[in-house]
């Protein structure tokens, strides 16, 4: 006799709805499985923009010069915490320091010095040193020279411009030639100077501000002297 018609075969009615429960079975593990395989294919989810910081640029630390008055404080040692000029040989004296060269240094350098040379006489000594008023190394010094109303040095500070020379220098004076002017500026220590020319009184009286130019560190100003 035909398995059709066993006892023990299945009917294909049965077998039908084996294979419909089966498949209701199967279909969300399938359903899953596309899901999977649908978000591993998407794109990564990006960061959040962020704004983009600019390259750091290098510090230009303060260079201690004749002239500057220091303000040293030793951490726990009031008696030797001083405030100080320095020499016009560059350098300083303090207790138990007699002589050390302050000049051409940054404050972090010299407090470093002023450290080492401390640990003779006290345990892990701690040094801060502060500028109280700035000079500067000659070579940072603006120098303004002729018929200025007060020829002078200043010491250059940053976005110094010709404007601010001639208002430390208290203007000019009467017989200057303010539109002969020049400024002298080195490029570099073996250098020529390069010589620019400026036009003083069409910026003072004028007010023509094309003629305030950056000023440099080393820069000088010459105010010559009219002709009439």
């Amino acid at each position: 006799m035909p398995d059709l018609f066993r006892a023990d075969a299945p009917s294909p009615l049965s077998k039908s709805r084996s294979a419909g429960r089966a498949a209701r079975f199967r279909a969300p593990g399938s359903a899953l499985a596309l899901l999977l395989c649908l978000a591993a294919c998407a794109p990564a989810a990006q960061p959040p923009m962020t704004a983009q910081r600019p390259a750091a640029t290098e510090d230009a630390s303060y260079v201690i010069g004749p002239g500057d008055t220091l303000g040293i404080f030793v951490y726990r040692a009031p008696e030797l915490s001083v405030e100080l000029p320095v020499r016009p040989d560059g350098r300083i004296s303090m207790p138990l320091v007699p002589d050390i060269d302050a000049a051409g240094r940054t404050p972090t350098q010299l407090a470093g010095a002023l450290q080492d040379r401390l640990r003779e006489y006290v345990r892990d000594p701690n040094v801060t040193v502060m500028v109280r008023s700035f000079v500067g190394p000659s070579a940072r010094m603006v120098r303004v020279i002729g018929e200025a109303a007060q020829p002078l040095a200043l010491p250059y500070r940053e976005g110094m411009t010709l404007l601010d020379v001639l208002i430390g220098a208290r203007g000019l004076t009467r017989y200057a030639a303010g539109n002969r002017a020049e400024i002298l500026r080195r490029e570099g220590p073996d250098a020529a100077p390069r010589v620019i020319p400026v036009r003083l009184s069409a910026l003072l009286r004028d007010g023509d501000i094309s003629q305030d130019i950056p000023m440099r560190p080393g820069d000088t100003l010459v105010i010559p002297q009219s002709w009439f």
